[in-house]
C-alpha cells in the first residue's frame, strides 16, 4: 500500500527533489537495518512462546509483557525489536503480520521474513546473512554503520541478529505470503519523483510555454512507501519543508 499527499506551490524553484532526497538520506545515514537490539537475549524465546500462547492485545505494551511474567527493563526492548520485525506499527498495535505469527505452523518462518526486511542491508552484503558467525555479522555491521555505533551497541546489535536467526526457520520462506515490499531505500522513492525543478509546462502543440507568462501553480503528487523506517518519511518531509515550502 502506498501513501499519497499532494503538495501545491505558486514559485516552484529549480530543486531537483531526488537530489534533495538523497541528499537528505545520505546526512542522515539512513540505511535498511534496524536500530532495535537486546542488551540480553536470554528471555527471547521465552518471551516469544509467550506471546504465542497468549491472546492478541489491543497494544503491545510494558504493562502486557508484565502480565506475561517480564518485567526487566531489558525484556521491555522486545517492543522495538517487534517493531523493527514488522510484527507492530510505530504505535505498538499488532499488524497482520503478528496474527501470521501466531499460526504455530508458520510462526517462525514469519520472523525469518521479518528478519531479512529488518536487516536488509545485511542480506544484501550476503545473501545467506542468517549463517554468518556472530564475529562475521559484528564486522559487517561495522561497516554499515561506518563507525556510528560503539563497540557494545554493535556486539549487542550482532548478537540479537544470531538470536533471531537461530529462533527463525530458513526453509521455504518463499512459500509464505508476503505483504506489498514494507520499506524502500531512499533510491527507489527517488526513482518515482519527477524532476521538480525541471518540469515542462507544454502547450498544445508540445512546445514550452514561456516561464514569465503567468503566476502558475504546481501541483505536485509524492507517493510514499508503506514503511517501518520513520527516518524515510522525515528526511522527505525536512526537504520539502526546506527547499520547497
Amino acid at each position: 500500500m502506498e501513501v499519497g499527499f499532494l503538495i501545491s506551490i505558486k514559485k516552484p524553484n529549480r530543486y531537483n527533489l531526488k537530489s534533495i532526497i538523497q541528499k537528505e538520506c545520505k546526512d542522515r545515514n539512513i540505511m535498511a537495518l534496524t536500530n532495535s537490539y537486546l542488551t540480553s537475549t536470554k528471555n527471547f524465546e521465552g518471551i516469544m512462546n509467550s506471546i504465542l500462547g497468549a491472546r492478541a492485545p489491543e497494544r503491545f505494551t510494558n504493562k502486557f509483557l508484565e502480565d506475561l511474567g517480564y518485567k526487566s527493563s531489558n525484556d521491555r526492548l522486545i517492543v522495538g525489536v517487534l517493531k523493527s520485525l514488522g510484527l507492530l506499527n510505530e504505535t505498538g498495535e499488532p499488524t497482520q503480520r503478528y496474527y501470521d505469527f501466531l499460526d504455530q505452523t508458520q510462526s517462525k518462518k514469519i520472523i525469518a521474513i521479518g528478519i531479512q526486511e529488518a536487516y536488509e542491508d545485511l542480506f544484501n552484503l550476503k545473501k545467506d546473512a542468517q549463517n554468518m558467525s556472530q564475529e562475521d555479522v559484528k564486522n559487517k555491521l561495522k561497516t554499515l554503520t561506518q563507525g556510528a555505533k560503539g563497540e557494545r551497541v554493535i556486539e549487542s546489535m550482532a548478537r540479537t541478529f544470531k538470536t533471531l536467526c537461530d529462533y527463525a526457520e530458513w526453509s521455504d520462506i518463499s512459500t509464505i505470503p508476503r505483504a506489498d515490499k514494507v520499506a524502500k531505500s531512499c533510491d527507489n522513492i527517488t526513482s518515482e519523483i519527477d524532476d521538480i525543478g525541471e518540469q515542462k509546462l507544454l502547450s498544445d502543440n508540445g512546445e514550452k510555454k514561456q516561464s514569465n507568462q503567468l503566476g502558475l501553480h504546481y501541483n505536485i503528487q509524492i507517493h510514499l512507501p508503506e514503511t517501518t523506517n520513520m527516518a524515510v518519511y522525515d528526511a522527505i518531509f525536512q526537504s520539502i519543508k526546506k527547499h520547497l515550502m
